[in-house]
Order: structure tokens, then C-alpha cells, then sequence
């Protein structure tokens, strides 16, 4: 008898990508000690541009001065991909889980997240396809990206995630060569449907469904006192 699989969803709102950073790293360990079920946050973040562990600075076209008088932050991070804007109006989703519980490797594990944001896209009528090659990892409708990946992996448990646009403010992405691509377009699924897009909030319900439906989660157990957990809170 398969023995049921939760899924603690910590749905957050806004929140500062460092606050993130911090409460990932967190649950990383414990997920590591078997304290904690996978566990995902869905959120988004105040306009923010992170770049990965390998630093490639040269895909930020302006000062880092410029961005602090736009109101953006500038983060260094240990996920894989490149340099990457996450904003208002775009759907992130940080993962939590155990690839050895799912039988996983990293490349799998990749492709599974992009079969999910491409499920997503189709409930509203837009064809999305994943990258054809390394470099191109994420969702693409034809040569625009609409989705992001970057995952961190260590001692066979995940952090970081992704991004999937919604309508955020494309003029933020001309600051940067986003994910190290220069000759690609950003979109968004407003850009691309037909449809009237529902509420941000269900349309983020809808990319945790679609998760978890693709791994095979059973249960799905709310998280609150988000506050608390976030050192906000006694």
C-alpha cells in the first residue's frame, strides 16, 4: 500500500526576496532532518534581480546604482540559470522537496517543472513548449519566454524554483540579458491568452494544482502564521 504524500503550501503574498532566501534555507535543513513534508511557498516578490552563483555580471546592462533609483534589489544567489528579474505580476513558486523520495534525478526534475507551467499556460489557450536546449531551459511561446527555472540542489533536496509571468512590467527585463539569452523576448500570459485572466491569486492556486498533480502529492496542508515563521511574529 503507497503510502500517502502531504504537501505543506505556504501561500505568502509579497514578500522581500532575502526574507525568502532566508526561510528556504531553513526548511531546506529541516527538510533535510525529516522534520518537515515537501514543502512549496507561493509568492511573489517587489521588483528584484537575482544573479546566480557564477556571477555573470555582464548581463546587467546598468549600474546597480540605477536599479536602487528604479526601487529594484540586487541579489546573488546559489540557484543555477542566469540573471533573472522577479517582480509584482509574476507567479514563484519555491520547492521544497525530496528528489530521492520522487526518484528524481536533477534533469528530470527540470522537465517535470516545465510540463507544469506549460499545463498551466494551456487552461488559458496559450501553446507553451520547454526550451530545446540546455540553454534554453524554461517555457517558451515560440521565441518568448514566459517561464523561468532556476533550482538549487543539495544532499538530494531542492530550493529556488520558478517563475512564471502572469502581466508583470516588461520594462524591467531591458535592464538585463534575462537568463543570459540576448536574442529572445520576454511575454506573459496576458500577452499571449485570449481568455480574461482570473484573479492572480487562483491563477498561482492553479501552478501549485498543477504541481501537485505532477508529482503526485495526495494531500495539500495550508501553512499559516506566515508572519511568524518569517521572524515577524512572536
Amino acid at each position: 500500500m503507497r503510502i500517502p504524500r502531504n504537501l505543506n503550501v505556504w501561500k505568502m503574498g509579497m514578500v522581500n526576496y532575502l526574507d525568502a532566501l532566508k526561510l528556504q534555507e531553513k526548511l531546506v535543513s529541516d527538510r533535510k532532518l525529516g522534520k518537515i513534508p515537501d514543502t512549496i511557498l507561493s509568492l511573489q516578490h517587489p521588483p528584484t534581480y537575482t544573479l546566480e552563483k557564477r556571477r555573470t555580471d555582464h548581463n546587467l546592462l546598468v549600474p546597480e546604482a540605477d536599479l536602487r533609483t528604479m526601487g529594484a534589489e540586487l541579489h546573488y544567489t546559489q540557484r543555477g540559470g542566469d540573471i533573472t528579474y522577479h517582480g509584482p505580476h509574476q507567479a514563484i513558486l519555491y520547492l521544497i522537496i525530496s528528489l530521492k523520495d520522487k526518484g528524481l534525478g536533477a534533469r528530470k526534475y527540470v522537465e517535470n517543472l516545465e510540463s507544469i507551467m506549460i499545463e498551466l499556460a494551456s487552461l488559458y489557450g496559450v501553446s507553451a513548449l520547454a526550451g530545446m536546449n540546455k540553454c534554453e531551459t524554461g517555457v517558451w511561446v515560440g521565441d518568448r519566454k514566459i517561464g523561468a527555472i532556476g533550482v538549487r540542489i543539495s544532499s538530494e533536496i531542492t530550493s529556488h524554483g520558478m517563475a512564471f509571468n502572469i502581466d508583470p512590467d516588461r520594462n524591467y527585463f531591458k535592464h538585463i540579458v534575462p537568463c543570459g539569452i540576448a536574442d529572445k523576448e520576454i511575454t506573459s500570459l496576458k500577452r499571449e491568452t485570449d481568455m480574461v485572466l482570473l484573479a492572480e491569486e487562483v491563477i498561482q492556486e492553479q501552478l501549485v494544482s498543477c504541481f501537485a498533480r505532477s508529482f503526485g502529492y495526495d494531500t495539500l496542508v495550508q501553512k499559516e502564521n506566515v508572519a511568524i515563521a518569517l521572524g515577524k511574529g512572536e
